[in-house]
């Protein structure tokens, strides 16, 4: 999916750092002069918009991006760069209930899609803290009573989470993907979300998939492995980590299809439905 600079999305405007102005005031006799001060460089207030389902890398380019636009548009330069972005990400470290759970030193997942203010001195550091930060926050209203239920861990939820904000446009289909998730879960078997392909192997979404690539033997090549992949493959928004909290009940969906010419899926537990849906939609047919 194609995410232009101009996305909108419905975000909570997170103020990066302290937009801090200097003063000085002058004291001694009248006929001094005044002291000689550098003056300190006005603060531009600057906007960068991380939507829903962007990987780290997505946005570290989103960074360099708007970083470029504050230097041509602006006239500023920040201190914020694409390398700095992902030193600071490197550097972090999960929310501390989630670590016992990962199997791998990964910050996927916990830098929350929202709008950030900034100015030209806030740091990569800074900014990744206050991503954290609202991602903690928001995990925290997350009711995972059914998700533990079944045995899941808060991790279990993230990743799943991450793969309904890759699999779904249409906001009334996540609690359902979520639901075949959960049902091809507890029947053990293998998810077959190509989303996760992509991500292991790093082959954007304009690519068709190979069938070498369905048949790698990557870690999260979930066609062939069972379970869930080793982190998330996404940084997901609220509604998703909610609906992967508490998937559609009473739903024995297994399986779903993209509708063509549509953003929406075609559900269900057959799946000789399915194979005729895949060939009727033309996707593909034995």
């Amino acid at each position: 999916m194609t995410h232009w600079l101009a996305v909108a999305v419905t975000v909570v405007v997170v103020a990066v750092g302290a937009f801090a102005v200097t003063a000085w005031v002058a004291g001694g006799d009248e006929d001094d002069p005044p002291p000689t001060t550098a003056v300190p460089e006005p603060l531009a207030r600057l906007r960068i918009i991380f939507p829903e389902g962007f990987t780290v890398a997505e946005m570290a380019d989103r960074v360099a991006a708007v970083r470029q636009i504050a230097i041509t548009k602006r006239g500023v330069t920040p201190r914020l760069t694409r390398a700095g972005y992902l030193r600071a990400v490197e550097t972090a470290r999960a929310p501390a209930r989630f670590r016992k759970d990962m199997t791998r030193d990964s910050m996927e997942g916990f830098l929350f899609p929202a709008l950030y203010e900034f100015t030209q001195r806030t740091t990569a550091r800074e900014l990744v803290a206050d991503q954290l930060r609202a991602f903690r926050q928001r995990f925290r209203t997350v009711d995972l009573s059914y998700a533990r239920s079944k045995n899941l861990t808060p991790y279990d939820v993230l990743i799943i989470a991450s793969m309904i904000e890759k699999e779904t446009a249409v906001p009334r289909e996540r609690r359902l993907v979520s639901a075949v998730i959960y049902n091809r879960l507890r029947n053990r078997m293998a998810l077959g979300i190509d989303a996760t392909v992509r991500y292991g192997l790093d082959i954007p979404g304009t690519e068709s998939l190979t069938k070498q690539a369905l048949r790698s033997n990557s870690p999260f090549n979930t066609r062939l492995r069972a379970g869930l992949p080793p982190t998330p493959i996404a940084n997901p928004g609220l509604a998703s980590i909610r609906a992967a909290a508490n998937p559609a009940r009473a739903v024995d969906y297994l399986y779903y299809v993209r509708k063509p010419k549509s953003k929406a899926h075609h559900f269900t537990a057959s799946e000789t439905d399915f194979l005729r849906k895949v060939c009727e939609y033309g996707y593909a047919c034995d």
